[in-house]
């Protein structure tokens, strides 16, 4: 990592990842998408006879020898809250899965990021896509009584992808644009680009992008179509001898966006920094509609190459758009190499690249932030995870002669004195390509303990919720006991609505407020119910001269805002009382001084 003071570029123009989120097939969280990933984990469901059966599959199409029964599946994509958003059951009912867990995840992502949208004083955008809704087609439209009680308007609403950004505005009030992006495999990568222009552009203070794709069924499948996109056998051989196509996924990944310098000015967790990206179409530049172009892919890595204002041969990781097709990988490593070279890389196979597609699956309109989620990771772990199925190049691909060659098992990110940094490309049929350049977070000092006791405030809509999340911040406790309490503490009250149900303790460190929280002691771990409100503070100090000696004396010296506000009362009370009531409450001289100390070292 470089030190934020040393960061080689203009904060100013340059973005931030400060949240990330996700569902994955095989993963319900970046942690576990993270140790998928490291370990060479292929989570595509390969599904039997008997699921296929049950599914409803007619078993003529079974036996037909190109059915491939293989599906990347997300888990639980049937399950909603629906209650916590305020949504009435038939609503819930209506409403596409695709827009609920992207409304589920975008609350997720504020918290992440450590904002709360209501308190968070700037604009928050959103920018993101969906899927065209096979919920509406098989399951909405095939039920009777579903057309006859609601209106058209009413299912449009609930269905069409045109409102999966202003519904999330809508129901956290966010006040920025609000756009849904459509442009098939590379929305999610464009939802990024944009929510990137509109923080550089001062149209907003923090943005939103992502994208969700679910197909409604588990048991996902498709026919194999010489030259088609799906591989016969249902798994993605990226840049292989072998590779015939990919594997369609379901999945929905999420990045929260700002501005380098207001991220570093704000102390916020900053997962990697995006120097630039960039955007443009094939045009007529190709044999067809679908198919790609190496000239318009070569065009927009080099222009992202350009205003990312860094040397090709820094760049040491691609993640590919990969979808392992006999035309596209070709195509594609030959527009990567010609972007390169036209940057001045003269080296050969120096820059690893993979494919997460390999991992889960095409997640079409997810795939794109998949695959920056996938890059960023990487970066905070220091490790290239390896892209799977790979063994023997395609023929058609020169890698001898290029700056590129495939990472087939798990390294060390290595870098020679510069920061890690890598490209991430996605193309979307009809020819709208994006790519981007990503660079480790800059190094910043750990923030202090700031003092020996912290109040931990959990809340939720729900009683049960409030058991739920103490489980979750136990669970995480235990695995990160390293973490600085003092920010844990400052994120859970500034960064998280306020509900009525409430937990709060008061622990010294995570080993003791992991154990404060698993045993529930009513002396420690307080519970309780209590509907948000204004309530003023006051400090008393009641009791005989001799009990006032020292009172607050602690607080005094190591909480800033009390220290200041008692100043600011002695100094009113003195020419009322011609007393000075610090010199009454700590009469050994040597506490002011200390407290001074204290509070500058803080």
């Amino acid at each position: 990592m470089i030190d934020e003071t040393e960061y080689d570029g203009n904060p100013g123009e340059h973005i931030a990842i400060i949240g990330m989120t996700g569902r994955f097939p095989g993963a319900k969280n970046i942690e576990q998408f993270w140790h998928n990933l490291r370990d060479g984990v292929e989570s595509i469901t390969f599904f039997s006879s008997d699921e296929l059966a049950e599914s409803g599959l007619d078993q003529t199409l079974m036996d037909n020898p190109r059915y491939v029964g293989a599906d990347g599946v997300i888990e639980d994509m049937d399950m909603f809250d629906a209650e916590f958003f305020s949504i009435p059951p038939r609503e819930a009912e209506l409403l596409d899965p695709q827009h609920r867990l992207f409304l589920e995840c975008a609350w997720e992502l504020m918290e992440q990021a450590g904002y709360d949208s209501e308190s968070y004083p700037g604009r928050v955008a959103v920018y993101g896509s969906a899927n065209l809704s096979t919920y509406l087609v098989r399951n909405v439209m095939t039920n009777p009584e579903a057309r006859e009680n609601v209106s058209f308007f009413q299912t449009m609403l609930a269905n069409d992808k045109d409102f999966i950004a202003t519904r999330v505005s809508y129901k956290m009030n966010l006040k920025g644009p609000s756009l849904s992006v459509a442009t098939l495999c590379s929305s999610g990568a464009l939802a990024v680009h944009m929510g990137c222009q509109a923080l550089l552009n001062y149209q907003s203070d923090l943005a939103m992008a992502g994208a969700v794709s679910l197909q409604v069924s588990r048991n996902e499948a498709y026919f194999y179509q010489e030259g088609g996109i799906g591989d016969p056998d249902g798994h993605c051989r990226a840049f292989d001898a072998k590779a015939s196509g990919t594997v369609s996924g379901s999945g929905v990944s999420l990045v929260a966006l700002k501005r380098l310098e207001d991220a570093i000015k704000d102390g916020d967790t900053i997962h990697a920094v995006l120097r630039a990206t960039a955007v443009n179409n094939d045009g007529a530049i190709k044999y067809s509609f679908t198919a790609p172009s190496a000239d318009g892919q070569a065009e927009v890595i080099a222009e992202a190459i350009a205003l990312a204002e860094v040397d090709p041969e820094t760049i040491t990781y691609v993640e590919t758009h990969g979808t392992g097709t006999r035309l596209g990988d070709p195509i594609e490593v030959t527009a990567l190499t010609q972007a390169f070279r036209g940057n001045g890389a003269e080296s050969n196979q120096y820059c690893a690249i993979g494919s997460v597609k390999t991992n889960i699956g095409h997640l079409v309109n997810a795939g794109g932030v998949a695959s920056l989620i996938k890059t960023v990771l990487a970066m905070q772990h220091g490790q290239i995870p390896p892209s799977l199925h790979f063994e023997e190049p395609n023929p058609e691909i020169d890698f001898e002669n290029s700056p590129f060659f495939v990472a087939t098992k798990l390294t060390d990110w290595q870098t020679n004195g510069f920061p890690r940094r890598a490209g991430v490309s996605s193309f979307g049929i009809g020819g709208t390509n994006v790519h981007m350049i990503v660079e480790e977070a800059p190094q910043r000092p750990p923030s202090g303990a700031a003092r020996g006791q912290h109040l931990l405030i959990l809340s939720a809509k729900t009683a049960t919720a409030l058991e739920k999340q103490t489980e979750n911040l136990i669970e995480y406790l235990q695995n990160h006991p390293d973490v600085n309490l003092a920010d844990a503490a400052f994120t859970l009250q500034v960064g998280r609505r306020a509900f009525a149900h409430r937990r709060v303790l008061l622990c010294s460190d995570a080993a003791d407020a992991a154990q404060a929280f698993s045993e529930k002691d009513p002396a420690r771990v307080q519970t309780f119910f209590q509907q948000s409100k204004n309530r003023p503070v006051a400090f008393m100090f009641p009791g005989a001269a001799e009990t006032l000696l020292n009172m607050g004396r602690e607080l005094y010296i190591g909480e800033p805002a009390f220290h200041t506000q008692l100043n600011a009362c002695a100094e009113i009370a003195q020419p009322l009382l011609n007393i000075d009531l610090r010199k009454t409450l700590y009469p050994n001289p040597s506490a002011v001084e200390q407290a001074k100390t204290a509070l500058a070292a803080s």
